[in-house]
Order: structure tokens, then sequence, then C-alpha cells
């Protein structure tokens, strides 16, 4: 995935980027804990929407506007992992940041 999915380097990206902040402000266990889980929902449902792509694309070459929803209900999964784990990113260094 890292070599054909631009997405998913970008998300691995964003990972590693929280993984060093949550580094910097030296997070708790729990605090860990939550910010693991949310890194790898996010990139596991991107490995996801992407099997979902492409068993789409094989078993329906022809455009289909069935086949077209399906990729796009995968891909707000994604999106919906991702805004989620914003929140989460508020939550663990929200109170970090504030004056």
């Amino acid at each position: 995935m890292l070599r054909t999915q631009f997405n998913f380097r970008v998300e691995l990206a964003i990972g590693a980027l929280v993984v060093a902040a949550g580094i910097w402000a030296r997070l708790e266990r729990w605090e860990w804990a939550l910010l693991t889980l949310t890194i790898g929902l996010v990139l596991g449902l991107e490995a996801i929407n992407t099997a979902i792509e492409d068993a789409v694309t094989l078993a329906s070459p022809n455009v289909d506007p069935r086949a077209e929803a399906a990729k796009d209900v995968a891909a707000a999964g994604v999106l919906i992992a991702a805004a989620a784990s914003v929140v989460v990113g508020v939550i663990v260094f929200g109170p970090r940041l504030a004056p």
C-alpha cells in the first residue's frame, strides 16, 4: 500500500507526526492507547477501502451506479474515522496546548 496508495502514505505520515507530538507532550499510557487505536483504525479502514475499491472494479469493470455507491460508502468510512481522529487529537492534545 505504501507504493500505490497516496492517501495511505498521507495518513501514515500524519500518524507519525502524532506519535512525535505524543513523545514531545509526554502522554500518559491511556492517551497512547487511544492514539494507537485511532491511528490503527484510520489505517485499517484505508486498507479495507482499497480492497473494496479493487474488488468492485474487478467485479464491475463497466460503470455501474451501484459499484460507484459501494466505493463511495467505503471511502466515507475512512472519512468518518479521520474526522473522529481529529476529535481524539483535540481531546488528547487540547489541554496541553491551551493557555
